[in-house]
């Protein structure tokens, strides 16, 4: 049996994209082991069909942190036996790539995102420099890339000369069942209920201008169900504003929780700023999330996001990201009961098309051929 070991750095337990990847491999006779971290405050795994293993470190974040485990990760991929090694974003590449090298193993680079793009590593200039040096030492040289959108595709092969295959990040077919009411999730009754769902809701996501926008929409209430670094800040917001009894924050939930509230939510927010390169070529899990669930969304004119919702006809691209564009699209979708009728039904024709399975038809290529 082919052995194939899958890195990331977070602690496992939200993480869709890689845990639907080793299942694909799972399914197809591969012994996979996905490895990352592991918080003080980290919840339990529940039961999976591979093996994890999480790396308790002395640092959680910052040069230490990356320091630290791309160190540890090194010498754990130097010991176990593998096949095939995946790396999961730029902060997992280096030790993949020198021990591809070094055992002659075949190496997977998954970029998730556009790192060198992301927020946080373009406003630090020692942190851009050392992760553009590791990607320019790395990249090209590898063999097989995968991104999530079509934007990163193109932009990779621009700067590299390497095609990388695109998979979008969607959920699988299938519609879990509602376990859920929207009482027992602290849904108002009455609200026109909308969602703003994700692990990194942070700077540029557009949550501190979705705050604002709900004092302009008395008969919403907003539920932020997930974690992220700018929370401290809506919390703020939200009590300055005096509306702390429309916005409801709940920390991060498993993939069947968060179904739940996204399939009882009356409209899903996807909000992010146009402040980084990573952030405008972004195409969120939470997108495809929303059309599955059968949730009208409201989306930020990002080009991959934007093309989504109109194509599909799923939900309503705000004009800008002042609260008073943010709310009047949410109203319309609340004040026009067949625009937001006929986004529903959108929904549920995207979602026999916008599948994890048609997805893996690519993976297929990737790794069984």
């Amino acid at each position: 049996m082919r052995r194939a070991i899958l890195s990331v750095t977070n602690d496992l337990y939200t993480d869709p994209r890689v845990d639907k990847v080793a299942l694909f491999l799972t399914r197809n006779g591969f012994d996979v082991t996905l490895v990352g971290r592991r918080y003080g405050d980290s919840p339990s795994l529940e039961p999976r069909k591979y093996h994890t293993h999480r790396m308790r470190l002395l640092f959680r974040k910052g040069k230490f942190f990356y320091a630290e485990y791309n160190l540890r990760l090194f010498f754990y991929l130097l010991l176990k036996k593998c096949d095939i090694l995946i790396a999961n974003d730029l902060d997992t590449l280096l030790p993949n790539f020198l021990i591809s090298k070094l055992r002659r193993k075949r190496l997977v680079y998954d970029s998730h995102e556009y790192f060198c793009g992301e927020l946080s590593v373009v406003s630090n200039p020692v942190a851009f420099q050392v992760w553009l040096a590791i990607e320019k030492f790395c990249f090209p040289k590898l063999e097989t890339v995968i991104t999530v959108s079509q934007s990163i595709v193109d932009q990779y092969e621009q700067e590299y000369g390497i095609r990388p295959y695109l998979v979008r990040n969607i959920p699988p077919a299938g519609t879990p069942p509602i376990t859920e009411t929207r009482e027992s999730l602290g849904m108002p009754a009455g609200k026109f209920v909308l969602i703003l769902q994700g692990n990194a809701i942070n700077e540029g996501r557009g949550g501190e201008e979705l705050v604002q926008a709900m004092t302009l929409l008395p008969d919403a209430h907003l539920m932020i169900v997930g974690n992220g670094t700018v929370l401290p800040v809506l919390k703020k917001m939200v009590k300055d504003l005096s509306i702390e009894d429309r916005v409801t924050f709940v920390g991060r939930q498993n993939q069947q929780m968060l179904f739940n509230y996204t399939a009882l939510a009356d409209v899903g927010m996807a909000l992010d700023r146009d402040i980084s390169e990573n952030l405008r070529f972004s195409l969120p899990n939470k997108i495809f999330e929303y059309i599955k669930a059968g949730t009208p969304q409201v989306v930020s004119n990002l080009v991959e996001r934007a093309a989504i919702v109109r194509h599909y006809g799923v939900g309503v691209v705000a004009e800008s990201l002042t609260p008073e564009a943010i709310a009047a699209a949410v109203k319309e979708l609340q004040q026009n009961p067949d625009i937001y009728a006929n986004c529903k039904a959108n929904c549920r024709t995207a979602a026999h098309e916008l599948t994890w399975e048609n997805e893996e038809k690519v993976l297929e290529e990737i790794y069984l051929q």
